[in-house]
């Protein structure tokens, strides 16, 4: 499976729904079933992860040792604000109104939808040039220090 690129701007309808570009919905595997599971990003976001990587995700949280409280503290909020959710006819995604207000998008408004590779990201626009000016220092910097050899 091609992963998941590039950026787009789309209105969010008053029932909450955003469309997801036809060229993110093109890299979805057979095996996902047009569905994603939605939950809550790191930052203020909302992750969709395809159906098939999602039950791949279970099986490594699985391993988890419950014993560990960061452990369990991590799968309550993972799992908490997860729901599957399938594409509409329309390619439209439904999110949650508590992860809408997580994540600062108002129905009625626009987010910002960014491919992540593995999972798709859902901004609300004002959100995101907010933290790409105070998270994202030197581009070139940054790339050598993450993909740099040790």
């Amino acid at each position: 499976m091609a992963g998941f690129k590039g950026q787009a701007a789309y209105s969010v309808d008053a029932k909450g729904r955003v469309a997801i570009p036809a060229k993110m919905r093109a890299a979805l595997s057979p095996e996902a079933k047009n569905t994603f599971t939605i939950t809550r990003g790191f930052e203020k976001c909302v992750f969709l992860y395809p159906l098939d990587h999602w039950v791949r995700m279970e099986v490594e949280m699985r391993e988890l040792n419950m014993y560990n409280k960061e452990s369990r503290d991590f799968l309550r909020t993972i799992l908490m604000w997860a729901d599957e959710m399938a594409l509409d006819g329309q390619g439209r995604i439904a999110i949650a109104r508590p992860l809408l207000e997580f994540a600062g998008i108002t129905p009625g408004g626009s987010a910002l939808i960014i491919g992540s590779l593995d999972h798709i990201e859902i901004w609300d626009p004002a959100n995101f040039e907010s933290y790409a000016g105070t998270h994202v220092d030197d581009y070139q910097n940054l790339a050598e220090r993450v993909m740099g050899s040790p």
